[in-house]
């Protein structure tokens, strides 16, 4: 069966530890229930998030997120088709990184840097944290 990857990026409204705790709460919860699995890089001015699952899961959980006002500038980077086989992060419900992970700058963030990166580049980003 098919199954969508889909990463996006957007701007947290209101950051901080607590609102981080219960967003990956929510995710982890909804997502073991839909079979969805991914990673969500976050710092104060950049969540960028991996979902991938059944089509209509990704479609519905994507759809929840661009509703939630924790963040704001929702930017869909990256949407395709892959084989069961090629989940990233077949493991994790939502595994999380506080940004430790090389990424961009900043500067780079606000400058629109992922939104020009490119499939590669974006997905190059998640194989690091995938490890």
């Amino acid at each position: 069966m098919p199954l969508l990857q889909l990463v996006y990026a957007s701007r947290p409204f209101g950051f901080d530890q607590v609102t981080l705790t219960a967003i990956l709460f929510d995710a982890r919860r909804c997502n073991t229930r839909d079979d969805i699995t991914g990673a969500l890089i976050c710092r104060d001015d950049l969540f960028l998030q991996l979902l991938e699952g059944p089509v209509a899961a990704v479609e519905a959980a994507y759809a929840r997120i661009r509703a939630d006002d924790r963040h704001v500038e929702v930017r869909e980077l990256l949407c395709r088709v892959i084989a069961d086989d090629q989940r990233m992060f077949a493991g994790w419900a939502m595994k999380d990184d506080p940004a430790t992970s090389l990424i961009w700058s900043r500067e780079e963030v606000a400058e629109g840097v992922p939104e020009r990166a490119g499939e590669a580049a974006v997905l190059a980003v998640f194989a690091r944290l995938a490890g």
